[in-house]
Parts: C-alpha cells; sequence; structure tokens
C-alpha cells in the first residue's frame, strides 16, 4: 500500500474528523480509508473481509496514523448497518463524513435476472446508500455539520453493457445524492457525489484488465493511462474537507476524460 501522502495537499479541517467509510477494505474503498487515516481522521470502516479489513488497519497504525476501527458489517443487512453505525458514534460521539463506497459490479446478462437477483443487486449497490445516510443524519443534524460523498460510477453514463443492474443503481445513486442535498443542505449537510471510471484496483484487474480491455480503455479515455484508486480518494478529501464547504448537490467524474 503505497504513501504518496506527502505530494498532494493536506486538510486541517479533516485531523480528527470522525469518517464511515463502506467498503472499506480492498480497492477504491482501501485507498479511501488510508488516505483519511494519513490526514489524521478518526476511521471506521466497514466491509465482510476481514483479514485484508484487519491488515490495512494494522499497516496504517504501523505508520502513525490514528488506527482505523474496522467494523465486521453484511450492508445487506439492515439491522447490522444500524448497529454498525452505533458501534461508531458510541466510540466516537459523532460522525463528520459518511463515504458510501461499497458496490458490487458483478456481470450479469438481461436473461438471467431473476426477482431474487434484482433484489440482491439492489440490496448491495443501492439501499445500503440510502440507509447509511438515514443512519447518520441525527448525529450530523446534532453537530450542525456534515459531508456525505456517494460513489456513482461513469457506467450508466456510458453505458456499459452485461451489468445492467449495477448500471441502474449507478445511476439512481446520482439522484439520491441530488434529492438528499436538498433535504439535508437546511442543516449545512453537505452530499455530492463520484463517479469513477475505469479505475485499476486489484480486482479490476485480476477480473477484466486483459490485453484487449485495457486498449479500449486508452483508446477512448483523453489521457492514455491507468487511474489509481488514489486518484479518487484525493477527490473524496476534497469533498469531505471545509475547502469544498459550499459544494454540493454535485456529481465529479474521475475517468482520464473516458466521457
Amino acid at each position: 500500500m503505497q504513501n504518496d501522502s506527502n505530494n498532494f495537499a493536506r486538510y486541517p479541517s479533516l485531523k480528527g474528523r470522525v469518517v464511515v467509510v463502506t467498503g472499506g477494505a480492498t480497492g477504491i474503498g482501501q485507498s479511501i480509508v488510508a488516505h483519511f487515516a494519513r490526514q489524521g481522521s478518526r476511521v471506521a470502516f466497514l466491509d465482510i473481509q476481514d483479514e485484508p479489513a484487519r491488515a490495512l488497519a494494522a499497516a496504517l497504525a504501523a505508520e502513525g496514523c490514528p488506527t482505523p476501527q474496522y467494523i465486521h458489517c453484511d450492508l445487506t443487512d439492515l439491522a447490522a448497518l444500524k448497529s454498525a453505525v452505533e458501534q461508531v458514534l458510541s466510540t466516537h460521539n459523532t460522525i463528520d463524513v459518511l463515504v458510501n463506497n461499497a458496490a458490487n459490479d458483478q456481470r450479469h446478462s438481461i436473461e438471467e435476472v431473476t426477482l431474487e437477483y434484482w433484489d440482491r443487486s439492489i440490496a448491495t449497490n443501492l439501499r445500503p446508500q440510502f440507509f447509511a445516510i438515514q443512519a447518520v443524519i441525527p448525529a450530523m443534524r446534532a453537530a450542525g455539520r456534515g459531508s456525505i460523498v456517494n460513489m456513482s460510477s461513469i457506467a450508466w453514463i456510458i453505458p456499459n453493457t452485461n451489468q445492467p443492474l449495477y448500471v441502474t443503481a449507478k445511476a439512481a445513486i446520482v439522484g439520491l445524492t441530488r434529492t438528499f442535498a436538498h433535504e439535508l443542505g437546511p442543516h449545512n449537510i453537505r452530499v455530492n457525489a463520484v463517479l469513477p471510471g475505469a479505475i485499476a484496483t486489484e480486482r479490476q484487474k485480476q477480473l477484466w484488465y486483459t490485453p484487449e480491455y485495457l486498449a479500449e480503455i486508452h483508446q477512448r479515455q483523453a489521457l492514455k493511462r491507468q487511474i489509481d484508486p488514489a486518484e479518487v480518494a484525493r477527490l473524496v478529501l476534497f469533498l469531505a474537507a471545509d475547502d469544498s464547504s459550499a459544494i454540493t448537490n454535485q456529481s465529479y467524474i474521475v475517468d482520464a476524460g473516458f466521457v
């Protein structure tokens, strides 16, 4: 896990802030957790991947960062999600930032989608975002501030094929972001979305990054290179920090000019 934080911006407003990240054990989520921890934030992250989650927390503690709080949580279990948020509150008394990151971009055809598959996909890719926000609202209202960052995707803009439910959920997240921005704006709670493109996570490299797929990506991108998860995480930092205090109701694309 590369630490290049000395080369990029530091946000004094993030030091000591309590940050909750869903799906923080691997991929983009792992980078988000690491970047907040290196800013001095008190990070709690939810996941079901115990081994990489614990390794991440230990590695960041060894760097001298505040040790992230890992909570094993299946986000499709709404009672477990609510309990996890309550656990964070019992430890830190508040929540300043929520990053709704968890998702599963499993490929699938239209024909293979059953009602059960539909429900499982929505329960993974959309439903937790709504209910995680619902769970943190009381603490943010009490504090008189908050920043919520919802991870969408450019998949619905392209639009991608071979994953229609994932694309549907990622489009819905933009709508969810916009309505929550107006619902929560009177309480000084900001809500924005980040739409990554083709990000070179380990999962993507292992499952999809064939030479042919990479060539197609680079042909369509304005910047002819891979995008690192850290380049997404640094945008999330900005949207969480007070530097973006007047920014809400917006969707930001990180895709090297793909769309």
